[in-house]
């Protein structure tokens, strides 16, 4: 599945492949359920282990930092084991194609 970069993006081209990779394993590792919202609001559903709300939440940092159109929620959930979170993703309206291939990427990849 492929993923087109928003030209909004300032993430320099050499790296933009690696950050995409910390996605797609995040993605692959803890990512349970995505949820479509609207078309401007996704909401994904993550379990892993201790550490995984600081993981996601650096990951979400440094995407805002170049990518500013995007806005990070993350709520803890109660987990037996590890830990759960909710991790909402809004964007404006002029980039709900980004978010729609973003969360269509997660969905392909969750467990």
């Amino acid at each position: 599945m492929s993923f087109d970069v928003p030209e909004a993006c300032a993430l320099p081209t050499a790296e933009q492949p690696v950050r995409l990779a910390e996605f797609d394993d995040l993605f692959a590792t803890a990512v349970r359920r995505v949820e479509p919202v609207s078309a401007v609001h996704a909401r994904m559903y993550l379990t892993g282990p201790v550490g995984l709300a600081a993981r996601v939440l650096d990951l979400a940092a440094r995407e805002r930092e170049c990518c500013s159109f995007f806005t990070f929620t993350a709520t803890p959930e109660p987990a037996t084991d590890g830990e759960a979170l909710v991790l909402d993703i809004e964007v404006p309206a002029a980039h709900a194609e980004v978010l729609a291939s973003l969360a269509q990427r997660a969905s392909s990849m969750a467990r």
